[in-house]
């Protein structure tokens, strides 16, 4: 296991690097408004009770790059090293997501659809697929597979979210989606956790448009 203080600089660097990649790309669908989103990668070794990961600032505007998008936090969600950087404010659900998967790399954006059908299917708390090929980004081959995405609480007082992760992770489906907010999406890798993004933004499009053609 890697302690923090011996993470090397061109990891942390290899860190920042990847995530500046993917939110650039993230950002140019449209999908951190007003600064909304955070987005973080793990750095070095791995245990449940000791790890490092790479997480972006508090209050930045993510279609701009700056030498200050990102810093390193620990296992609490503290940061490693003496920097006037903010952590995002649901660094605490990151860290929980980490610890809970062993995951190495998290993304979390706000959109129109993942909003709307996080309230659509809110009292059900999960949103339900069924059959949809893009279930199979998530490496779920049966036939029809059905999956429900889970859907927790959108609590101001976050360490209140970060209590419900344990309980509403479904092991296959990587992802929990916040009401009236937005996705968790994780994976091994930023290449994963972006996939697996992907399918499920194209998932709730498909749910929401589904069920306003059956009302119709």
């Amino acid at each position: 296991m890697t302690n923090h203080s011996e993470l090397r600089l061109e990891d942390k660097m290899q860190a920042f690097a990847e995530l500046r990649e993917i939110k650039t790309t993230l950002a140019a669908k449209g999908w951190f408004p007003a600064t909304s989103g955070n987005l973080s990668i793990r750095v070095g070794g791995f245990t449940p009770e000791q790890f490092t990961f790479a997480i972006s600032a508090s209050g930045k505007d993510k279609s701009v790059n700056t030498p200050s998008d990102f810093l390193l936090v620990n296992e609490q969600g503290q940061p490693t090293d003496a920097t006037g950087l903010k952590p995002s404010a649901e660094t605490l659900i990151h860290k929980e997501i980490y610890r809970l998967t062993g995951c190495g790399a998290i993304l979390h954006v706000h959109t129109v659809f993942n909003n709307l059908v996080s309230e659509l299917f809110w009292e059900r708390k999960s949103i339900p697929v069924d059959g949809v090929e893009l279930i199979k980004a998530f490496n779920i081959w049966e036939e029809e597979a059905h999956i429900e995405i889970p859907i927790l609480p959108n609590y101001t007082d976050i360490p209140r979210i970060a209590e419900l992760v344990e309980n509403a992770i479904v092991p296959r489906v990587p992802g929990i989606m916040l009401r009236k907010h937005g996705i968790y999406a994780w994976g091994a890798n930023c290449f994963e956790a972006k996939r697996n993004l992907e399918a499920f933004e194209f998932l709730f499009e498909y749910v929401y448009r589904l069920q306003l053609l059956n009302k119709s």
